[in-house]
């Protein structure tokens, strides 16, 4: 009888599916994060590209 209930409890547990889902999400933001500053990181490159230009 122990060992069904066990089994039971293990099955319904939904614990462990949270902390999966909550990691999944952080590494979502991040690779949000990552994308976001290439994209700003050749904005800015061409903007100091053109200031250079115009300096010399």
């Amino acid at each position: 009888m122990a060992t069904k209930k066990t089994i039971v409890r293990f099955l319904t547990d939904e614990s462990g599916a949270t902390a999966v889902e909550y990691g999944l999400l952080v590494g979502l933001i991040a690779v949000a994060i990552m994308g976001g500053l290439v994209a700003v990181t050749a904005s800015i490159n061409s903007t100091f590209e053109t200031v250079e230009s115009e300096m010399a």
